[in-house]
């Protein structure tokens, strides 16, 4: 079972409220000034799943997201109806999608899924079957 996924931003409000805004998570815990972080927050999404948010320590900045980085490439998330998600999430006024062929929504091997970047960098996958 995993617990939790640790994400670090220099841009805090905005991925706070891409993540309670957009995906639906809820913030159960905010701390300022946590280990000489400005901010760490815990957020859970309906289904339990949490990410932990954190800026850096005093004086830093992380360096920005990168798709050729080593390690976790993006997070997935199971949704109802990714065609009808991606449209409310357009209609929100958020447009920060990985497109391919020019289309939002794209199937990979006989399943629909879209892409999204988060304002940290994450990439977030949504796809509305576990059929691979």
């Amino acid at each position: 079972m995993i617990h939790h996924v640790c994400i670090q931003t220099n841009s805090y409000e905005l991925s706070k409220a891409f993540y309670c805004g957009l995906l639906g998570f809820r913030v159960i815990s905010e701390t300022a000034n946590f280990h000489g972080r400005s901010w760490n927050a815990w957020l859970r999404e309906p289904d339990g799943f949490l990410i932990e948010l954190q800026t850096a320590k005093a004086g830093g900045q992380f360096s920005p997201a990168c798709k050729e980085a080593e390690g976790p490439a993006h997070l997935c998330f199971l949704v109802e109806d990714v065609e009808a998600e991606a449209r409310r999430i357009l209609a929100a006024g958020y447009d920060h999608f990985r497109r391919k062929e020019g289309q939002t929504v794209y199937t990979v091997l006989g399943s629909k899924l879209c892409k999204l970047v988060a304002p940290e960098g994450t990439i977030i996958e949504l796809r509305d079957t576990t059929e691979l």
